[in-house]
């Protein structure tokens, strides 16, 4: 009798473990997230005097409507920007020829049909476009020709307004500094208590200042309302078209031919011809543009180190005269009182840094950037060769450049020593540049549809352990018992 039940027993214990393996296919399941796959895009940044190239990427699901978008890569365009071919509007194209054909092998192959691809001109494009929209079109035309050639979804060639060129970098600003959202301790994405700060950007051709502001604007051009990460925001902006650091150069330069017979902003010993037609072409000197000249003429003109004689014409290319609001910063334009901290970027982070790095001089505080510029204006021509010879192109300028961002910040904005203290001037953030260009493709992930995640059946860990060692163990125990009937089988005929 035990000997049947023995005979009995393997297939038993096989059944039980085929059992255990149908209870392991009828365990429950859930869907388990795969992680998201990476999508990308590409931002050219069309400047008034180059261009630049920007891939970003996110994961494919999005936060909250906005993808967490970080750079990839990046690429300078050579030549001047793209508003600079208007005699010759195929070489505009052209140009990009060789940052595009970078985008391509930093794309992956397979995301180049669904990588989106934006071009974005800003005030050198703005500026033409007022002097010539013919030659405009003919240049973004040119652009697009070239840009709809590479396999990725060009999305057009646009002229951006100086409002988009302002909020956008206001949004890259406080993006970079994870003051919309921010990744927490415990891996959840979480938008952080702290408040957002200004952003200001000095171009070649214009000017930017954005900040948050509790009150509606008095003027509503000067307002914009963004939606970002689940949150609402207003923000007063404002662009200065003719204030860019190119642009307020040519017009101080277009002031002393007039009026002085040297240039007190430039070094002494310092001297140059001056081609006529650079000065006058451009339409921010048109009021001081003489009825009739020779364009192809050129003036030498000698520089004087004079401080105070160059502070007298910057402080001329801003109007204090009336304010048909409650306040202005300058010209008529409102703007609310300047509050909280502030990034100021581009040629604000530049000068300042010639400054403090280049000439080694404090500018903590409103005193010593003013302190600091009247050293630099007194310069000749040889100290500044002598403190730096590998800026010989830009040093002449140094000066004019760094009274105006004085003047700006302090009687055109407004600063006042405690509110200068939070100014920040910084080119990047982390390996990201700050400018406008991130925040346009941050607002352009909303508009761009997230995949849906990838899923894969998952059950719980516990349940299927404990199944399988349960299967594991009974089959173990079948072998055995299989493998001492054998044996005993064997055994009566070797006897």
């Amino acid at each position: 009798m035990a000997g049947k039940v023995l005979s009995l027993l393997p297939p038993f214990l096989l059944a039980a473990a085929g059992l255990c393996g149908l209870l392991l296919l009828c365990v429950p399941t859930r869907d388990v997230r795969e992680p998201p796959a990476l999508k990308y895009g590409i931002v050219l940044d069309a400047g008034s005097s180059h261009t630049s190239m920007f891939i970003y990427k996110w994961p494919a699901d999005k936060e909250n409507d906005t993808g967490i978008v970080g750079q990839h890569s990046s690429c300078d365009v050579r030549g001047g920007g793209i508003s600079s071919y208007a005699d010759n509007p195929s070489g505009a194209g052209q140009s990009l020829v060789e940052c595009l054909d970078q985008a391509l092998q930093d794309v992956p192959r397979e995301r180049h049909a669904g990588t989106p691809l934006y071009l974005g001109a800003t005030a050198g494009m703005r500026l033409l476009n007022l002097t010539s929209p013919e030659a405009s079109a003919e240049v973004l035309t040119a652009v697009t020709r070239t840009l709809t050639q590479y396999p990725f979804d060009f999305r057009g060639a646009r002229i951006l307004s100086g409002q988009d060129e302002g909020v956008f970098g206001w949004v890259t600003a406080n993006y970079l500094l994870e003051n919309f959202i921010k990744y927490g301790w415990a891996g959840r994405w979480y938008r952080p208590r702290k408040g957002t700060l200004g952003a200001m950007d000095l171009g070649g051709a214009s000017t930017q200042i954005t900040f948050e502001t509790a009150s509606p604007a008095e003027d509503p051009a000067d307002e914009v309302q963004l939606r970002l990460y689940g949150q609402q925001y207003r923000v007063y902006t404002h662009s200065f078209l003719c204030y860019g650091r190119d642009q307020v150069l040519k017009r101080l330069l277009a002031s002393v031919l007039q009026t002085h017979s040297a240039h007190p902003c430039w070094p002494r010993g310092y001297s140059r011809q001056v081609l006529l037609r650079d000065v006058y072409g451009s339409p921010c000197t048109a009021a001081l543009r003489p009825q009739a000249f020779d364009s192809s003429s050129r003036v030498s003109l000698a520089g004087s180190s004079n401080p105070a004689l160059c502070r007298g014409l910057v402080q001329g290319l801003f109007n204090f005269s009336a304010c048909p609001f409650s306040r202005c910063s300058f010209n008529g334009i409102f703007q609310p009182p300047v509050a909280g901290d502030f990034l100021a970027f581009s040629a604000f982070f530049y000068t300042v840094d010639f400054l403090s790095s280049v000439m080694g001089l404090p500018v903590a505080t409103l005193q010593q950037l003013e302190a600091a510029v009247v050293t630099v204006c007194n310069q000749t021509w040889s100290e500044l060769q002598a403190r730096a010879p590998g800026e010989v192109a830009h040093l002449p300028s140094y000066c004019a450049g760094a009274m105006f961002v004085q003047q700006l910040l302090s009687t055109g904005y407004g600063f006042d020593e405690r509110a200068f203290s939070r100014v920040t001037f910084q080119k990047k953030a982390g390996d990201t540049a700050v400018g406008w260009a991130l925040g346009y493709m941050l607002n352009l992930t909303n508009m761009i549809p997230a995949d849906p995640p990838g899923l894969r059946k998952g059950t719980d860990f516990n349940s299927w352990v404990v199944l399988l060692l349960l299967f594991a163990a009974l089959l173990l125990a079948a072998l055995v018992l299989l493998a001492r009937q054998a044996r005993s089988a064997k055994s009566p005929s070797a006897i």
